[in-house]
């Protein structure tokens, strides 16, 4: 008695592949183009003059209106942004720190942290504000 058996050849079906690497694409694209950058909700002040920074080695700091700070986006005080601006400097001593705060916000909240900033002696300080020309 002969056995014989049926060898069945499996074949991937290729049809499909360009969609699946299709749709592969269009969710690399969409991945690499998510913005990680914390923000907080302000209205931001207006001057006549703007000068453009560089967008490397900035350490941000937000006070919105009811004096609440914030640093890169993460909700802080205003110790752990002195600790935070300590630990940067020794890294990357060339780093400048930002200031943004709401347009409406009282200058106490600002002074206190221009004062934290005074006694590290940290001279490398920007105001972000809105140019008035719309730019």
């Amino acid at each position: 008695m002969k056995i014989t058996r049926n060898r069945k050849r499996f074949v991937v079906p290729l049809n499909s592949m360009s969609d699946v690497a299709f749709l592969l694409l269009i969710f690399i694209m969409l991945v690499s183009l998510i913005n990680y950058r914390r923000e907080v909700k302000i209205e931001y002040p207006e001057a006549a003059v703007a000068e453009k920074t560089s967008l490397k080695n900035n350490l941000e700091i937000w006070v919105d209106r009811s004096g609440a700070l914030y640093l890169d986006g993460d909700p802080s005080d205003i110790l752990s942004i002195e600790n935070s601006i300590i630990d940067t400097y020794q890294d990357t001593p060339d780093t400048r720190i930002h200031i943004i705060a709401d347009r409406d916000t009282p200058f106490e909240y600002v002074n206190r942290v221009l004062q934290m900033l005074q006694l590290l002696q940290y001279r490398v300080v920007s105001f972000v504000v809105k140019d008035a020309q719309g730019q």
